[in-house]
């Protein structure tokens, strides 16, 4: 197994914690922008996108800051990804910030993707 590479991104987005928790920790919210379709039992999360599926497991969340998710496929591995919610204490702005982890030869493509999925929620959160 190839060794992935951690990246972080920021993207500020005009949006309360507590709205923004509910599109980036629930089934329905992360249909939305994350993927096509969102089911959940327990901690377990279906994504779909064109007819393809792919499960995550929850690892943690804190209720208005961020939700943690590792693949199935990850499983044996340190890998997983996160969606954290910023708060700056002097401004009040708020940012998503996106912990994943990608091979090295694919770390553009894969920020790329984040950044179509974060500007379709911004376009659902109407801050775009």
């Amino acid at each position: 197994m190839d060794d992935k590479i951690k990246y972080e991104m920021e993207f500020p987005i005009h949006a309360s914690p507590q709205l923004l928790y509910q599109y980036i920790s629930t089934p329905s919210g992360l249909s939305e922008w994350f993927a096509e379709n969102v089911n959940s039992r327990g901690e377990l999360f279906k994504f779909i996108w064109d007819g393809a599926e792919e499960q995550a497991k929850l690892l943690s969340k804190k209720s208005g800051e961020r939700v943690k998710f590792r693949w199935v496929d990850d499983e044996d591995s340190s890998y997983y990804f996160e969606i954290k919610i910023q708060v700056d204490e002097i401004t009040k702005d708020v940012s998503l910030i996106i912990t994943d982890y990608t091979e090295e030869d694919e770390l553009d493509e894969a920020k790329m993707l984040w950044e179509n999925q974060i500007s379709d929620l911004k376009q659902v959160l109407g801050s775009a």
